[in-house]
């Protein structure tokens, strides 16, 4: 997938200026997450082992036995990546 060269409206945007496009590869994911309407469990899109596109910005540092990992919820996810 390659970033956008060009507006919605049409006006091209410098290859310097361009947003990158970042993959990951998920570490592990969580059960969901609780309606709170309903109680039900709504679970993750994704899950370890799967390769994901995420935003260039955004993401929470979380250190885990001296590595640094960024986590995201689900709703950041801008895709799964399927071969």
């Amino acid at each position: 997938m390659k970033p956008a060269a060009k507006t919605a409206s049409g006006i091209y945007i410098p290859e310097a200026n361009q947003e990158k496009l970042n993959q990951g590869t998920v570490i592990a994911a969580g059960p969901g997450i609780t309606n709170t309407t309903t109680g039900n469990v709504i679970p993750t899109s994704v899950k370890a082992g799967d390769k994901v596109l995420l935003p260039s910005f955004g993401g929470n540092p979380v250190t885990v036995g001296g590595e640094e990992f960024l986590l995201y919820t689900d709703k950041e996810i801008l895709a799964k990546i399927e071969n």
